[in-house]
């Protein structure tokens, strides 16, 4: 058992979106074998009831509180000391004074660090910088800047293309010092390498996973749908960009075009923080739920779940979760892609609204079929998406960096 801190840029519970699924399987994995001593950041109010949850895993938590929009206001101290904007969003003196007590006060062993960012206080706190580090960078989050400025207008195209240069710097220097990094897909591993020529680091995949007994098909759930609805279900973080764009894009091109077909259909987004835009969703064909206490019912009534994400790459964990409840899935291609799923069997994808509309149409069409889909998925879940499996792929490398058990002499 060795002593292991864990930086993580958002607390890792409840693990109800997507980095939070992945940190807080993680962090179970770890604290199975080792004492976890746990830095990380509260950015939802209603999120500091579990810290005795996560207390009670840990040898030691400290969280700071982040108020998004101060954290957005000191970012821009990014522009004049020349780095990436993130790295002054998530530095903080509480965290790195916890950090540097920690170090004087135990024999931290190894650091693993999740997010980019958070390699930050390795650099600055004196004491860490001598220890292995692993980085589970999940994705490429230069690139996702990068595809942001692509996708705005000028400043803004200006600013997230300037952050996706920045920030990508920050991560080669951070993955040169890790003795490895990690990455959701092979493909991601791939885009880095690409990114970063010339980079010797050791670069793995590290695939997400889903908790197939919790996400299972049930027949004790009550619906949460209006008596007469076929409904159509997105889930998600509704204050996260590439899925307000998502919902907004399928309201406006492709639920009209399938309500003159299914005038009964309706389109219900689940998840927290809806932005306003997303709000102004709300109407006859569209609901928007906000925090829902518990996503389950909402995947297991669907008559088809959608992901219709235009700007992600790498492995959606709400695409595992529909399917490890046996509903059919219509997906973006990319996000198809990512995941070991025989396309048109397991998982549907689309590209264009065209594309969506018809793989809808013929899943609302035939029922049979879209139970084969569902639970195709399903049994794809149960054989390549076990969480325990993929994260033991960090145990060799956590073998190989801490200190052994000195051999008792015969």
């Amino acid at each position: 058992m060795a002593n292991i801190l864990y930086l993580v840029h958002r607390l890792p519970y409840p693990p109800n979106k997507g980095d939070k699924v992945r940190s807080f399987h993680l962090l179970k994995h770890l604290a199975a074998q080792h004492r976890v001593f746990l830095g990380t950041f509260v950015d939802d109010e209603e999120d500091w009831q579990y810290l005795d949850k996560l207390r009670g895993l840990c040898a030691e938590v400290h969280a700071s509180a982040l108020k998004p929009r101060l954290a957005k206001l000191k970012s821009l101290r990014g522009l004049l000391s020349g780095e990436a904007l993130s790295l002054p969003f998530y530095r903080d003196a509480g965290l790195a004074a916890w950090i540097t007590r920690l170090v004087a006060t135990q024999k931290i062993d190894a650091v693993i660090v999740f997010s980019s960012p958070m390699a930050q206080y390795v650099e600055g706190v004196e004491g860490l910088r001598q220890l292995p580090m692993l980085v589970d960078f999940v994705d490429v989050d230069s690139a996702k800047w990068r595809d942001y400025g692509r996708a705005h207008a000028w400043p803004l195209s200006w600013l997230y293309g300037r952050e996706g240069r920045e920030l990508l710097a920050f991560e080669r220097r951070s993955a040169e010092r890790a003795a490895c990094s990690f990455f959701v897909t092979d493909k991601e591993v791939q885009l880095f390498r690409d990114l970063t020529p010339g980079l010797q680091a050791a670069v793995e995949p590290l695939c997400n996973g889903v908790d197939a007994e919790f996400f299972s098909p049930r027949t004790d759930c009550v619906s949460p749908f209006a008596a007469g609805q076929i409904p159509l279900v997105f889930t998600g973080a509704m204050d996260y960009w590439p899925n307000a764009d998502a919902v907004i894009w399928f309201v406006d091109q492709v639920l009209p075009r399938l309500r003159e077909q299914w005038p009964t259909l309706h389109f219900h987004i689940v998840g927290r923080s809806p932005t306003a835009a997303v709000q102004a969703l709300a109407g006859e064909a569209v609901s928007v739920t906000g925090t829902v206490p518990d996503v389950r019912p909402y995947l297991q009534h669907a008559a088809a779940v959608v992901a219709p994400l235009r700007l992600a790459r790498g492995i959606q964990n709400k695409i595992l979760e529909a399917m490890a409840m046996g509903r059919p899935v219509v997906a973006a291609g990319s996000c198809v892609q990512a995941i070991a799923a025989t396309e048109g069997q397991e998982l549907l994808a689309a590209v264009e609204a065209e594309d969506y509309v018809r793989q809808l149409d013929g899943l609302l069409q035939d029922a049979a079929q879209a139970a084969r889909i569902g639970a195709a998925g399903r049994a794809r879940v149960l054989a390549s998406y076990s969480w325990a499996a993929h994260l033991s792929g960090i145990d060799r490398h956590l073998a190989s960096l801490l200190p052994q058990p000195e051999q008792v002499a015969a």
